[in-house]
């Protein structure tokens, strides 16, 4: 698929706040996502190997889909509290897509984080790692989506 689908809402709504940010603001703003990382549950703290790793962002980063109730995706991310700039993608990424069907997750273009005004303040290792989570993120979600529900 070659044309780019349209940003979830909620995803392009904050896509639209970081570019319309000064960027100052930017920074704060990442940070703040990052603060908004919910815990993640007992079944995966206790146990993480059931989390896929992201070997290529130079943080130690985990990630696992479930779905919901509804069929929609529950994401749960692993990150260190310091490294607040990929904790802040993380919970962006959370919060724009938690919930949402697979389809809409897998559709979600690659770089659409460059249109964040973000290659300003992140390093372009950091970035590529942005790039990598999402594409880890996709197919865990894919691997979910084939498979019959949780069990």
């Amino acid at each position: 698929m070659t044309g780019e689908a349209p940003l979830p809402e909620k995803l392009q709504g904050i896509v639209n706040l970081f570019r319309s940010a000064p960027k100052s603001l930017r920074l704060q703003a990442l940070l703040e996502y990052s603060k908004k990382l919910p815990a993640l549950p007992e079944k995966y703290a206790e146990h993480p190997e059931f989390m896929q790793a992201v070997p290529e962002c130079t943080s130690p980063f985990f990630l696992v889909t479930e779905r919901d109730e509804s069929g929609g995706v529950k994401m749960f991310f692993k990150v260190p509290e310091e490294a607040p700039t990929v904790r802040g993608y993380a919970g962006i990424l959370n919060e724009a897509l938690s919930g949402e069907s697979p389809e809409t997750i897998l559709n979600v273009p690659d770089q659409f984080y460059m249109d964040m005004g973000l290659s300003e303040l992140i390093t372009p290792m950091r970035l590529r790692g942005m790039g990598a989570i999402l594409m880890r993120l996709k197919r865990d979600v894919q691997t979910h989506t084939a498979d019959a529900p949780q069990g």
